[in-house]
């Protein structure tokens, strides 16, 4: 037999329930709500300092562009572009001019320069005047990969000496780059200063940049 205690209690689970039910689902959109709020607030943080880069960096020239008529390419790679900083400094990224940008590349290798081809960003050429060497290294704009992971090709532009780095697709042809930009950029060094004081070749300027070696693992 219902008597209207039974009654009242049965109506007053019923409500109790349904009251969790609803406090559940709000805390749940106030999580939700907050999340997107810190996110928002991260990359409007980011954009800023990426803003305020570009400022600085206000003085740094247009980038050349390639030649009509490059000439047989000497080498040729697929792989990634990592980003550029200032020569030495692997943490000074470079945004200026699209620098910024990682994008995947297409890079030929040319008596006249290096140019390389970039899927959604601007490409860039590097008159082989304004090489200044290669090397292997593991740390570029804040990317790192297992050591010699990066080609990291040394460059001057508008007078400040630039540090790019790639990733090709097959990493074992890295070496065989480094080997051909030394070459070619020490050629060109002593075709423009054929001798330097004393009598001896114009030595070769090359930037090498330290990555920090307490860093363990790829990112």
């Amino acid at each position: 037999m219902t008597t209207p205690l039974t009654l009242l209690a049965v109506v007053t689970a019923q409500s109790d329930q349904h009251s969790a039910t609803v406090t559940h689902w709000t805390d749940r959109i106030g999580w939700v709500v907050g999340l997107a709020l810190f996110v928002g607030l991260v990359y409007w943080l980011m954009r800023q300092g990426w803003q305020w880069r570009r400022t600085l960096q206000g003085g740094l020239p247009e980038l050349p562009q390639a030649p009509q008529d490059a000439g047989a390419p000497l080498l040729e790679a697929e792989g990634r572009y990592h980003g550029s900083t200032t020569a030495g400094q692997w943490l000074d990224r470079i945004v200026a001019h699209g620098l910024g940008v990682r994008s995947k590349a297409r890079l030929t290798l040319t008596e006249q320069g290096l140019d390389v081809d970039r899927t959604g960003a601007p490409g860039i050429f590097v008159p082989v005047d304004a090489l200044r060497g290669a090397r292997l290294d593991r740390a570029i704009a804040g990317k790192v990969l297992p050591e010699g992971g990066l080609l990291v090709v040394t460059w001057e532009h508008g007078g400040t000496l630039v540090d790019t780095g790639f990733r090709f697709d097959h990493a074992a042809d890295h070496s065989t780059w480094v080997r051909r930009i030394n070459d070619l950029s020490g050629e060109a060094a002593a075709a423009a200063d054929p001798l330097a004081e004393g009598g001896l070749p114009a030595p070769r300027v090359q930037q090498h940049a330290t990555a920090p070696h307490d860093q363990k693992g790829a990112q």
